[in-house]
């Protein structure tokens, strides 16, 4: 099978539960002339055709058709929308014998006849009376809708006939709270509804409040086409399918499963699309991932942790913890094996929707390719970033760390591009001048070691002078000066010819960016493309300008060598001359060349001592600019711990009475003692125990300390005096490689361990259970984020109470704007947090020995009844067991 037909074979297989737009009180032509409706329509079939396309163009993916105890005169309507590809909910609006209407939905395989008899059972027999009246009470039909298998939504609740306008006192809140009653309709935002019946609706008017907040959908008669596109006609409802468990499951659960068109939409975000296997213990397995919440669940060694690292490793991503790093490696060497190969579709949408397809071969390194399947020359984290994959334990493990909990704080740390530009920038600027200070410190000392020599030259050479040497070698002492200054010339002009060597590898500047090809699609080309014009004259000027400066070196050159010609015969004269000397020196047992070359010594040091006072200054500028760059080093340091702080406010404020984080600037003094170790020496044990106590590290403090030498270390930081000499000895550039150091940030993790009813009990991380400290870090991961976050069983490091009070209702709030995929054995998880994508995986044999399987019945949410029934005898011990916890816990 090609790669393509693969891909597609996967995206066909069932994701779970995703939202259908439902008009759930459509009107057949029927009931338009039996109620005079006025309409353009002359007939049934025109009427039907209208108003499906009309759903059709709204996006409505089903209908509940909801004549008045009518089911026939339904048929035609929905026979129509059966052919466009629209579910229909076959059923008939009820009036109880107090008035009271209600929607009577049923499944959409549900047989007309049969409806037709419920219609009967209620008493109605005459299809000519226009709106009857049933035999059964509000309290009776409900109990009779569960016997049909059928759901009961009441109708336009403040309106005419709607139970709340209709019933009244003690009737109406008995009407109201009644357990069978899950859903209710209402024809536009709830916000909308009159004074007296928002907090009804809301839950929190104190009578009628119930133990199960009522599901509210929009619905509203639809009886044209131009209806359908109201506010109020139609409801987002999530469903694995349109069947009536579906419609059951969402109204059990609103909050998770039922959006109004007044409601904010889903955000859109980074998802994990398809993954298929081939080879290792996964061979053959697809998935197509929801872009909600998806749960894997199946007995030990099913294979769950292989999907999570399996995951893991087709992204290229390493473990945060050195358990964690051994686990996966394992994982993929044993279990996926060599040879297996990852096929993983990713989907972004920042800035812009783009698919890639990102495929990995055990050993090899991961492939993206486009969406049209060429490779790409990227790496997984270029196309898909921030995706965060914890394996089993690994929470626990990062809890353990006030360093990586730092980098999860980062997270939420608004990006500022110019700061750390800024901070790259002078990480470099502030290298260079340290190098620039250690050459010019270095310089100096070479010029203070040969020039002191000077003065014993000095006097030497005066003896000469005493001796007459310097009259009768005038002309050669100062033949020796004219040398010197001859050799000094062509230090002059390097200068220029290594800028003319600089001109010519720039030369003639590339201006294939302002080519008519590349300039092609962009609107303003007429106007860029006047700068290739000005490029190409600046080419042209400045290749005149090298040319003129080569010529003008050559004739310096030339003239230099005429200079130095004469210059050399005029020393060839004076040599005989020189020569003749020395020997009559020589004569007089005095060693003329002794003199000369004493001369020549002293001249060549004469630049030196020039050149010193120079490197002084030079030494001065450099350290002064040194210190301005260190000022700002620091200042960006500061400014990047103050927005790691806000972050830390911010995290604080969404986890208000739960966790509380507290960041240290340089709480993380190790990378400080690694250097002193490696630099200033090994035993340091002390210095390093009294530098840690200091709880306001300064850096350029103790830098300035260690400069001002031991005893300014000892005093400052109780160090012994032996370590204190160690440290004020270290040499200039360890303490300006100091000055460059940056000791991270450090988090510290509060968690509220209270009851939630209860006042907050507030307690440190390192003062925490294993569950809880997981408890605290997995709040923060699951806080805002527009990328994936994957968990292997989390539940082995959390605490049972802080899932279902803390997790799980943290979960369903961001998993409308973040995909999650979780392994569990724990129900609480795909149930309370009402999983969109249930997986349950079957192994057969051993891992790394047989394989698993993912049925296709097993891929669903909780409302496939295959689905349910896994999760029952999976994570609950079967339904025997869970009815045995029920009736102990006396539930």
């Amino acid at each position: 099978m090609s790669e393509r037909a693969k891909e597609d074979s996967a995206r066909k297989l069932p994701s779970g539960a995703r939202f259908y737009k439902c008009a759930l009180q459509v009107n057949p032509f029927e009931y338009l002339r039996r109620h005079s409706v006025p309409s353009q329509f002359s007939s049934e079939r025109e009427y039907n055709s209208a108003l499906i396309a009309a759903c059709q163009n709204a996006n409505v993916g089903a209908i509940a058709v909801t004549d008045h105890y009518r089911i026939y005169s339904s048929e035609s309507l929905i026979e129509c929308a059966r052919a466009a590809g629209i579910s229909v909910f076959p059923g008939f609006e009820a009036v109880t014998k107090e008035g009271v209407h209600l929607l009577c939905l049923f499944d959409p395989g549900e047989p007309l006849s049969y409806i037709d008899r419920i219609i009967g059972d209620c008493g109605i027999h005459d299809d000519n009376e226009e709106s009857p009246t049933g035999d059964y009470s509000f309290d009776e039909f409900l109990a009779k809708s569960k016997m049909w298998k059928a759901i009961c939504i009441a109708a336009h609740v403040w309106h005419e006939g709607g139970i709340l306008r209709k019933l009244s006192g003690l009737t109406r809140i008995q009407a109201w709270q009644a357990p069978g009653l899950l859903a209710c309709s209402i024809p536009g935002p709830v916000d909308d509804a009159p004074e007296n019946i928002r907090p009804i609706l809301k839950n929190k008017n104190a009578q009628h409040r119930r133990e199960r907040p009522i599901a509210i959908v929009n619905a509203k008669d639809v009886s044209a086409p131009q209806i359908v596109n109201d506010l109020g006609a139609t409801t987002w409802i999530k469903m694995s399918d349109v069947t009536l468990d579906g419609l059951r499951q969402a109204f059990l659960d609103p909050d998770s499963r039922i959006r109004l068109n007044s409601d904010p939409e889903p955000e859109m975000h980074s998802e994990l699309g398809e993954l298929t296997w081939e080879g290792g213990f996964l061979d053959g397995t697809a998935i197509q991932f929801n872009p909600n919440l998806n749960v894997l669940i199946g007995g030990r060694g099913a294979g769950k942790s292989t999907i999570v690292e399996s995951l893991r490793y087709a992204l290229d991503l390493n473990p945060l913890g050195e358990e964690a790093r051994k686990s996966h490696e394992g994982m993929v060497r044993q279990v996926l094996g060599g040879g297996a190969k990852i096929s993983l579709r990713v989907c972004t949408n920042k800035p812009a929707k783009r698919e890639y397809l990102i495929e990995r071969t055990v050993p090899n390194p991961p492939v993206v390719r486009d969406s049209s399947g060429q490779i790409l020359n990227l790496l997984p984290k270029d196309v898909f970033p921030s995706v965060e994959i914890y394996g089993q334990h690994e929470i626990s493990e990062l809890a353990r760390s006030p360093e990586k909990l730092t980098l999860l704080l980062s997270r939420f740390v608004e990006p500022d591009e110019g700061l750390g530009r800024r901070k790259r920038s002078l990480l470099r600027e502030l290298e260079s001048s340290r190098q620039s200070l250690l050459d010019a410190r270095s310089e100096l000392q070479q010029i203070d070691e040969r020039i002191s020599a000077l003065p014993r030259l000095e006097e030497t050479l005066k003896r000469f002078q005493q001796a007459g040497l310097e009259e009768q070698l005038r002309e050669q002492s100062l033949l020796v000066r004219e040398e010197s200054i001859l050799e000094s010339i062509p230090a002059r002009q390097q200068v220029f010819r290594e800028c003319l060597e600089t001109l010519r590898q720039e030369l003639p500047i590339d201006r294939t960016f302002l080519s008519a090809k590349a300039l092609e699609e962009l609107p303003g080309k007429g106007i860029l493309a006047n700068a290739n014009g000005t490029l190409e004259r600046l080419s042209f000027e400045v290749e005149h300008v090298a040319n003129l400066l080569e010529e003008a070196l050559r004739r310096a050159g030339e003239g230099l060598d005429e200079v130095s010609g004469l210059w050399n015969d005029r020393r060839r004269t004076l040599e005989a001359e020189y020569h003749k000397i020395l020997r009559e020196l020589r004569s007089l047992s005095v060693d003329g060349e002794e003199f000369i070359r004493l001369r020549r010594e002293i001249e060549s040091l004469r630049p030196l001592r020039e050149r010193r006072p120079l490197l002084i200054q030079l030494e001065d500028e450099y350290l002064n600019r040194r210190r301005s760059l260190l000022v700002e080093w620091e200042d960006v340091k500061a400014a990047e711990f103050r927005l790691l702080d806000r972050a830390a406010r911010q995290v604080n404020r969404k986890l208000r009475d739960r966790v509380n984080v507290e960041v240290t600037a340089a709480g993380n003094k190790e990378p400080l003692f690694d250097m002193l170790k490696d630099e200033v020496g090994s035993r340091l044990s002390e210095a390093i125990t009294g530098i840690r106590q200091s709880l306001d590290l300064s850096l350029p403090e103790f830098v300035a300390s260690c400069r001002n030498g031991a005893e300014a270390v000892q005093k400052r930081y109780a160090i012994p005096p032996s370590q204190s000499e160690k440290l004020a000895s270290a040499t200039p550039e360890t303490l300006m490689r100091i000055e460059e150091l940056e000791l991270p940030s450090t988090t510290a993790i509060q968690l509220n361990t209270a009851p939630s009813d209860a006042p907050p009990a507030w307690q440190a991380l390192d003062e925490l259970s294993t569950g809880q400290k997981a408890t605290a870090v997995l709040l923060l991961l699951l806080l805002e984020s527009e990328a994936p976050l994957i968990v292997d069983q989390p539940e082995d490091d959390l605490d049972n109470r802080f899932i279902t009070e803390s997790i799980v209702p943290k979960m369903r709030e961001e998993k409308r704007r973040r995909q999650f995929i979780f392994s569990t054995h724990n129900a609480n998880i795909p149930v309370l947090g009402d999983a969109e994508l249930i997986l349950g995986l079957t192994p057969s044999g051993e891992a790394g020995l047989g394989r698993a399987t993912i049925r296709r019945e097993h891929m669903g949410s909780l409302d496939d009844s295959s689905v349910r029934k896994l999760v029952e005898e999976i994570l609950e011990g079967g339904r025997e067991a869970f009815e045995t916890r029920r009736l102990k816990y006396g539930f």
